[in-house]
């Protein structure tokens, strides 16, 4: 049985609301149905695939409790960064549209490319310390002639 793709991903965080709305604000994630679970949860999708979940981070000792038992013993205590992961990606279209929109939402972005005729990506630090990778052809970058701060043999080079 061969795995097909990455499901979603879970964010527990303080603030769901602000959370979920710079996903869909800046990367253009959309809000979309979500179960009741009994606490406080958004699910982002692209298109009809939900790709990231959004709870709130428990404070009380009986949400923790219901949290702790329905993720099977896991809850973490870091609230903040992204912990053992260390970003999400995301595959993307519109270069030159996104970098408008995070400019014009003033989000700080990097500009890296592995190396010539790799993916063009945009590294992004979102709410609770979330890092997010935007991946784009880089024949996108090419044509519009938009460059990278930095390529990974600059990064590697003494």
């Amino acid at each position: 049985m061969p795995l097909s793709y990455i499901e979603h991903l879970l964010l527990l965080v303080d603030d769901v609301e602000s959370t979920a709305n710079w996903f869909i604000e800046n990367i253009g994630l959309e809000e979309g149905h979500t179960p009741d679970f009994r606490v406080k949860v958004v699910w982002l999708y692209i298109g009809n695939r939900d790709v990231l979940h959004i709870a709130q981070l428990p404070v009380e000792e009986k949400e923790k409790r219901f949290q702790d038992r329905y993720l099977g013993g896991r809850l973490s205590e870091q609230n903040t960064g992204t912990g053992i992961i260390d970003h999400v990606a995301f595959r993307c279209t519109g270069l030159p549209e996104m970098i408008d929109r995070l400019e014009s939402n003033g989000v700080e972005f990097i500009q890296r490319q592995a190396n010539e005729g790799d993916l063009y990506q945009l590294f992004i630090t979102g709410p609770d310390g979330m890092r997010v990778e935007l991946n784009f052809d880089s024949t996108e970058a090419e044509s519009h002639g938009i460059l990278p701060t930095m390529t990974a043999a600059e990064a590697v080079a003494d």
